[in-house]
């Protein structure tokens, strides 16, 4: 009897997989870096919104979002320590999403909510399966 469906290759295409995951780590931090910079660039609209949702110590939470956002976004770019810092920027869009957009009844915010969850689903493969060869990880055999 044969199986329905074809296997998967046993192998990526070696441009592919070094293209990839490089690919991958840009688009994933993309939006780390846009919202860190505007965070940097619009401080007191931020902390409107950290107060908004009853965070403790604005500006503490303010600071380390934005360095989260702009350190883990940088570090992801480059592929380094990926595991850790993709381990990191998960656990911190699944906190954003439970803070920050639980209200379900406003399409938008359940919108926010799976964007941030999906992200954290993606960072958990990079945090799985590392940097890929394009990064200072392979570089420094940590892949």
């Amino acid at each position: 009897m044969a199986a329905p469906f074809a296997p998967a290759p046993s192998s990526t295409h070696p441009a592919a997989a070094g293209l990839l995951p490089a690919a991958g780590r840009v688009m994933m931090s993309a939006i780390f870096l846009l919202s860190g910079v505007g965070k940097l660039a619009a401080p007191a609209a931020t902390l409107a919104m950290i107060k908004a949702a009853g965070l403790p110590l604005p500006e503490v939470s303010y600071a380390a979002a934005a360095f989260v956002e702009v350190a883990g976004g940088l570090l992801l770019v480059v592929g380094y320590r990926t595991r850790i810092v993709a381990l990191v920027l998960a656990a911190f869009s699944l906190a954003t999403a439970v803070t920050f957009h639980t209200a379900f009844a406003d399409q938008n915010q359940m919108i926010h909510f799976l964007k941030n969850v999906a992200m954290a689903g993606g960072l958990l493969q990079v945090a799985a399966f590392g940097a890929g060869s394009l990064s200072l990880d392979a570089r420094r055999g940590r892949i």
